[in-house]
């Protein structure tokens, strides 16, 4: 491991993408720091307290902390995030899409520039929404047009600055930018999170109980870890046989290779998109004021909030948990069924001249890989499921209320892992050897 450190930096391209990476870092937390001009951070911040556990905490989360703060890159990268889902779902829906998206670099330099446009948009549309919701709980003293447009254009170029930072560490960098600025929020979040458990439930205990606490909660977190890291690196190899053919006076072909099926097939979008969803009627009654009402609507409000659930004093609102296990169930199959088409990969199969071993070539192997993808599917929703869910768990239970959580701990997971195998693939380029080799 060490070896392989000291050979990262004994390649100077290496050690200039890495110090890029560590250089735009810098540039990302800095900005993090920096309140938006006509804002009082501390205000915000005790308004932010007030609402602790509701749907904001998700927010802030991924935002590291800027939302908390109010700083510049309080939107910070999720704009862009939902701009790429929604182009993305859109491919399937429009054949121009579709076919620009099949255009090889030229189509994928398209697709970026739209996805780039819609960020902007829904970075905009996200501002005034804000910079509204503001004005309307007196959250930002004197607002005027002034300094709304200073609110909503500070907003706006901060999350297209990360987004343009994200792209310049995929272009000069190591990994892909996008997600090494979302965990980079994330990861900055930890040391707060730990000063709250240890808060919670190592100070002011006798030294065996806070002991034994420390070594319950580290224990707790190796094996989500753990259990992050095998849900990643599970699939399921289905075989495939190509049969040999004479081209010239030579016999090609007969070799036989795998179709690699990930159990996660989705990643952590259906989590992404299920708490978007159960979160967003709470951040519009927040903004809004309407809540810890008595009325049904409020009452809905609270189900939806993730702070209420597996709490034993409101079984009433488990409910809302159960929503959310369908909503990841739902997004998982949806969202493997737009990015993975099995009628697709059977035709060429075909073409290729293979097949799987006891199954017809043609609409038969294309039924055979729906029905293996459905298991394998169902089977990586309900991995997802346990990782989110045990934070909930915590939280409601014992009150140990931190931002991070399961879908916390798969992105940062799996941009650590991505990130790694990209510095080794390019290491074994000059012939040295990986982190991932023994």
């Amino acid at each position: 491991m060490f070896e392989t450190l000291k050979s990262v930096f004994r390649v100077k391209e290496m050690r200039r993408k890495l110090l890029y990476v560590l250089w735009m870092i810098l540039v990302i937390r800095i900005g993090s720091q920096l309140p938006i001009p006509g804002v009082d951070s501390d205000v915000f911040k005790q308004w932010f307290r007030s609402n602790t556990g509701d749907a904001f905490n998700f927010f802030d989360a991924f935002t590291g902390g800027s939302f908390e703060s109010m700083s510049v890159f309080a939107l910070n990268i999720t704009p862009y995030i939902t701009s790429s889902i929604i182009i993305q779902l859109l491919t399937i829906a429009i054949p121009a899409l579709e076919e620009m998206h099949r255009d090889g670099e030229e189509g994928r330099k398209k697709m970026t520039a739209i996805t780039r446009y819609v960020t902007i948009g829904l970075a905009l549309f996200e501002s005034i929404a804000m910079t509204i919701g503001f004005a309307r709980g007196n959250i930002v003293q004197d607002m005027n047009i002034l300094k709304a447009i200073v609110v909503i254009a500070s907003l706006t170029a901060g999350s297209a600055m990360l987004m343009w930072i994200g792209e310049r560490i995929t272009e000069k960098g190591v990994g892909n930018g996008i997600s090494i600025v979302l965990a980079v929020n994330i990861i900055s979040r930890i040391p707060s999170d730990m000063t709250t458990l240890y808060e919670n439930f190592i100070k002011g205990k006798t030294i065996a109980k806070g002991t034994l606490a420390g070594v319950i909660i580290f224990a707790i977190i190796l094996v989500v870890v753990v259990f992050v890291l095998i849900l990643n690196g599970a699939e399921r190899r289905i075989p495939v046989q190509y049969s040999r053919k004479m081209v010239g006076r030579k016999m090609m072909g007969g070799q036989s290779t795998n179709i690699p099926l990930k159990v996660n097939t989705a990643g952590v979008i259906p989590i992404i998109f299920a708490s978007s969803i159960m979160s967003f009627p709470g951040v519009i009654a927040q903004f809004a004021g309407k809540t810890n009402g008595t009325g049904i609507g409020s009452e809905i409000l609270r189900g939806l909030s993730s702070s209420n659930w597996c709490n034993p004093s409101q079984i009433k609102y488990t409910w809302g948990l159960l929503v959310y296990v369908v909503l990841c169930v739902f997004f998982a199959y949806f969202y493997t069924s737009i990015t993975f088409n099995p009628l697709e990969v059977a035709d060429n199969i075909k073409k290729q001249g293979g097949f799987i071993p006891g199954i017809r070539p043609g609409k038969p192997t294309s039924d055979y890989l729906t029905k293996m993808l459905n298991y394998i599917i169902f089977i990586g929703a309900v991995g997802l499921i346990i990782v989110a869910v045990i934070p909930f768990f915590f939280n409601g239970v014992f009150g140990a209320n931190v931002s991070f959580g399961g879908t916390s701990i798969i992105i940062v997971v799996g941009v650590v892992l991505e990130t790694v195998k990209q510095i080794e693939s390019q290491l074994l380029v000059r012939n040295y050897k990986g982190f991932l080799n023994n």
